[in-house]
């Protein structure tokens, strides 16, 4: 039997649901009090306040707020506590919209109520999750795992909770199989009797997927023990995106190259788009005005250069940049990457180029939806032709739009990508972001450009 924590003997999510109660209350009644100056509710104010505690409660256990957070961020923590908080004040300024109510309570106390609860239900959160964080670097508060696989494994699983101490897990054993293929009576006798010594509260499965047939049997080993056993099937050695577990229908499946920009994200991102590429479309209108005069005067042809890429799902779309070099015919199906000293590059085509100007066009292409403002930058149909049978995934960086920029080019993969070697960087580190989005990354990446972008030695 594993040893039992505090948490496995006593209600602890009910108490902080009581708690939360407690909280919605109390941030109404000091809004309340802010509001009109006086303590007494009025009945009214009574019954709702008393019917949004209990929607919070109810949000909250649909959003796994109440569930354990051991081994996970604060910062995620927080994000849960913000969305499922606020479900119920949306509904409730919909409720007073519906039933006419709405000139009868006072807005005030409503903002203010939210933000006092968010403010609070946050702080209370932070504090038992910082509190809880200090015992277990203390050793307290933890749980014992036992570690089944291969040894490279179980190395990383300990280092990385030897790191982070403040998860709460203790890798205290470890138990190599002795056959990749079947599970042999020795391995299970082995099994059990570690089981018997240690009293691990999980037992963690970490193997390849190519031994996956080996999770049967040892469940079934494990039939009569009540410890916590996990999956871990190692993925780093293989080019995934995003592989999160889902039901669809009645199976579960595990996505293996799926992107995480879907959804409400994807329409977070769209907004994104819009919102930013519409500002910055009209901050660089009179720039882009002088650099087109620039470019007529510097050489006959037109002032933009279009060129057909691929963008989301392989699909086809024109993007449009400012024309940097003179006119020229390449060889056809083919395209000539400018290199340092290249001829055929103008004056001015040279100081856009370098300075990233040259992009500004593709702003138009945002608005239009065809690229985002951060993304892959989107290679020629020739390139991506020649690398996607020597870069493993590389045309998975198409799963999203196209960029204007990229992780890869803030992270010092802008220019020419002379060698295998740094198109695979590149390559790395468009499904590192796509693995990874966030508005936050976004964002970063945006402002990274505006202090790293321009006048890049790589850009010639």
């Amino acid at each position: 039997m594993k040893n039992t924590t505090f948490a496995d003997r006593h209600p602890v999510a009910l108490v902080i649901a009581l708690i939360d109660v407690g909280i919605v209350l109390l941030a109404s009644q000091c809004a309340y009090w802010f509001r009109f100056g006086e303590w007494m509710f009025r009945q009214d104010y009574v019954l709702v306040s008393g019917i949004v505690s209990l929607l919070v409660v109810f949000c909250s256990v649909f959003s796994g707020l109440y569930e354990s957070w051991r081994g996970r961020s604060k910062q995620q923590l927080l994000r849960t506590l913000l969305l499922g908080w606020a479900i119920p004040f949306i509904l409730l300024l919909v409720g007073f919209v519906f039933a006419k109510q709405a000139e009868a309570f006072s807005r005030f106390w409503v903002a203010g109520w939210f933000f006092l609860a968010v403010f609070a239900g946050g702080a209370f959160r932070l504090s038992l999750y910082l509190l809880l964080a200090v015992a277990r670097a203390n050793t307290r508060n933890t749980k014992s795992v036992l570690v089944v696989g291969d040894e490279s494994q179980y190395d990383k699983v300990k280092y990385h909770f030897q790191r982070r101490p403040t998860y709460g897990y203790q890798v205290a054993g470890y138990l190599r199989l002795a056959s990749e293929v079947t599970l042999s009576a020795g391995d299970k006798n082995a099994l059990l009797q570690r089981i018997e010594t240690d009293s691990p509260h999980e037992i963690w499965l970490c193997l390849p997927l190519a031994q996956a047939a080996l999770v049967s049997p040892l469940l079934y080993t494990l039939r009569h023990n009540t410890s916590e056993i996990r999956f871990i099937p190692h993925m780093e050695d293989m080019a995934l995106l995003n592989h999160r577990p889902r039901h669809i229908g009645d199976f579960l499946t595990l996505d293996l190259s799926c992107t995480p920009i879907d959804g409400s994200a994807r329409i977070a991102k769209r907004l994104e788009d819009l919102i930013l590429g519409a500002i910055i479309s009209i901050l660089i209108l009179p720039v882009c005005l002088v650099i087109a005069i620039a470019v007529r005067l510097s050489s006959p042809g037109p002032v933009l250069f279009k060129q057909y890429r691929d963008g989301l799902n392989g699909k086809k779309i024109k993007v449009y940049k400012f024309r940097s070099m003179k006119l020229h015919q390449e060889a056809e199906g083919g395209v000539t990457q400018a290199t340092q000293g290249d001829g055929r590059i103008t004056r001015v085509g040279a100081f856009i180029r370098r300075t990233s100007l040259d992009e500004l066009p593709q702003f138009f292409n945002v608005l239009q939806g065809r690229m985002s403002i951060v993304g892959p930058r989107p290679h020629a149909v020739a390139h991506n032709e020649y690398y996607k049978d020597l870069v493993e995934s590389y045309m998975w960086r198409h799963k999203v739009k196209p960029g204007i920029t990229g992780w890869a080019q803030v992270s010092g993969y802008r220019g020419e990508t002379d060698t295998l070697e740094k198109m695979q960087g590149r390559v790395e580190r468009d499904l590192w972001y796509i693995d990874n989005w966030s508005l936050g990354l976004d964002l970063k990446i945006i402002v990274l450009t505006i202090f790293k972008g321009f006048f890049h030695k790589n850009a010639y």
